[in-house]
């Protein structure tokens, strides 16, 4: 029989209630933020509410993995540790951790999953991960399928996660400083300002303008659904959809979406599965562009390439809707296919490439437009829908449904009867039934099946009935809804009990039994220095280095700032970008370089390329203060 590879779907949850709409609409597991020390400060939730989101999840087998991915300090271990205690208890299936910290700590038997904070970029960083314990590798975004499929060739037993949806961080994450240098506000810590979405002038060494008032690092946002099934083949375990702050629309739409292709791919590859079990129905058409996006690429996945970028704005786009083709007075004819409601909000970018917007007060003949005020738009403008009023509406109401199919099996025994049911995972309880006997005076099978088909609000429907009866016994329809009853409650027992936990898979001193055994020599960081980049804010994190043979530690970025260190570092290269990249085949650039960017309040970051490794870094203008 083929050895099927479970496929997981994984959703951002803001909320518990995001996570709960993420899981019916489709996830095998939601992601969401603890109630402290996760990479979305904005995002953190209780206990209770994980708890809450966990017992529903389970019920579908699937999973909650809990952000606890920022760099702690010292003083902050202890309340880490009994948080991580109290998310233990409350069900929570992994964490998601970027803090080495943690491992020297008294944790429960939790899965650890490396965050992509850890920058994880080849084989040998997630072999290191797996010997230290951890169960999952969230891997960088920049990678391309071939880098995919060498880490799944060197690590094969390790589940790879890879994103597949959502807003791209211009830096490698976990190695972005700047929004600590600028504002004080940590990446590391979980409070990013931003600042690869704000404008900047990009000038060449002799002071000439190159690009004026430009989102020079603003990225598209990452749409990889037409190349699931390349991920998959290239090793890829769990697909990740990025967005903790997104709100429940869009958690609903990009969810049922994805659903909708990876159901589809296992239909044509039987040896993916899904990760959870029920099935989804939906009251609407998934559409990934009726959802916040700034225009999709693939970013890395199959090379460097040209559509990676959103200069013009850091805003939402939207759908394509077709261009201005009149103005009439206060009307305008939009020349397109799509349809229009009152309320929907257009945009479009003006002659000085700004983004601009507008409301819809009236539609009439299905392409005449009245806003609620005239924008200054010209004929030929091409229009984008960044808020579809009727698709909201189908979304703010309940607009999925998930159920897991069961069959019934109706027995009898000399004393009575016998209802057994099954799932579909293959879980199954029989539960005897004393009764007298009765002879029925017409049939009673369809009744029999009728009263077992009523499952209401539980998270279960029908798939089969089968009536074993020697003869035509009558059972009041009462007592059959009771024995419903009582064997459903009894199939939802034996599932919470007969959920398959994920333990950590190695104990926290496997390193040390390790060297112990094997001689200091074999230390895997022995006789290394570890920089700023490695990111550690506290002494145990120091220690657990040092333990496996580092012999000095810089601390991080945030604790003491190097000088002249690198801020951020880019696979985004704004000299190929424009078109001088002469490795990549571009003409030799016009101005001189160093280039810098020079944001709103006159700060400047110079730009050095190193292209030996392909890749764009920032620096702080060491006289930019003078």
């Amino acid at each position: 029989m083929m050895q099927q590879r479970p496929v997981e779907l994984l959703a951002p949850a803001k909320n518990a209630d995001c996570g709960i709409e993420a899981i019916r609409h489709g996830a095998d597991a939601v992601y969401i933020g603890a109630p402290r020390f996760g990479a979305r400060a904005a995002a953190g939730n209780s206990v209770e509410d994980i708890a809450r989101l966990t017992a529903f999840a389970h019920q579908f087998r699937a999973r909650v993995y809990v952000a606890v991915n920022t760099i702690l300090k010292d003083e902050e271990l202890a309340e880490t540790e009994e948080m991580i205690w109290e998310l233990y208890r409350a069900g929570a299936d992994a964490l998601i951790v970027q803090d080495m910290a943690l491992l020297q700590l008294n944790l429960p038997p939790i899965a650890l999953h490396a965050s992509t904070q850890m920058d994880n970029r080849d084989a040998d960083k997630v072999r290191f991960l797996q010997q230290q314990g951890f169960s999952q590798v969230v891997l960088a975004r920049e990678l391309t399928l071939q880098q995919i499929r060498d880490i799944h060739e060197a690590c094969p037993s390790v589940p790879l996660e890879v994103f597949v949806h959502g807003a791209l961080c211009v830096s490698y994450s976990g190695q972005c400083y700047v929004s600590q240098h600028c504002f004080g506000r940590s990446a590391n810590r979980g409070n990013c300002a931003q600042f690869c979405r704000l404008k900047f002038d990009l000038v060449d060494a002799d002071g000439k303008v190159i690009e004026q008032e430009k989102h020079l690092l603003s990225l598209k946002d990452l749409n990889q659904s037409d190349q699931l099934e390349q991920i998959l083949e290239a090793g890829a375990t769990s697909l990740k959809i990025e967005g903790r702050l997104k709100d429940m629309d869009y958690v609903k739409n990009v969810t049922a979406y994805y659903r909708q292709k990876l159901d589809a791919i296992f239909r044509k590859h039987p040896e993916y599965c899904r990760a959870s079990s029920g099935k989804c129905e939906y009251t609407f058409r998934p559409q990934l562009e009726k959802s916040f996006n700034r225009g999709f690429t693939h970013y890395f996945l199959n090379g460097r390439k040209t559509d990676i970028f959103s200069f013009n704005t850091p805003k939402s786009l939207g759908e394509e809707v077709g261009y201005v083709k009149e103005i009439r007075g206060k009307c305008i004819i939009v020349a397109g296919v799509k349809p229009f409601s009152n309320g929907d909000g257009l945009c479009f970018m003006d002659e000085n490439g700004k983004l601009q917007g507008f409301r819809v007060n009236r539609v009439d003949d299905s392409n005449k437009i009245y806003p609620v005020e005239m924008p200054r738009v010209k004929p030929h403008t091409r229009l984008y829908r960044n808020f579809d009023q009727e698709f909201d509406r189908l979304l703010s109401r309940p607009s999925a449904e998930r159920k897991i199919t069961v069959d019934w099996t109706v027995g009898e025994y000399p004393e009575g009867f016998v209802l057994s049911l099954k799932d579909e995972d293959g879980v199954s309880v029989s539960v005897p039934f004393a009764a007298e006997k009765e002879q029925a005076r017409s049939p009673q099978e369809e009744n029999v099946r009728k009263q077992l088909s009523k499952l209401g609000n539980t998270c279960f429907t029908v798939g089969q009935v089968k009536v074993d009866w020697q003869d035509n016994w009558f059972v009041p329809s009462s007592v059959l809804a009771e024995w419903r009853r009582v064997v459903i409650e009894k199939l939802e027992q034996t599932r919470r009990v007969n959920f398959p936990v994920h333990y950590r898979k190695i104990p926290t001193d496997f390193t040390r039994q390790l060297r112990e055994k094997q001689g200091q020599e074999s230390a895997p960081l022995q006789g290394m220095h570890l920089t700023y980049l490695a990111n550690v804010m506290n002494s145990r994190a120091e220690s657990f280095y040092k333990s496996l043979g580092a012999v000095q530690v810089e601390p991080a970025f945030e604790k003491k700032e190097p000088a002249g260190a690198v801020l951020m570092f880019c696979k985004h290269c704004l000299r190929y970008s424009l078109g001088w990249c002469t490795k990549q085949g571009g003409r030799r650039s016009p101005f001189r370089e160093p280039y810098f960017l020079v944001s709103g309040d006159g700060r400047r970051f110079r730009l050095e390329f190193d292209c030996r490794n392909c890749q764009m870094k920032v620096y702080a203008d060491e006289g930019e203060n003078r």
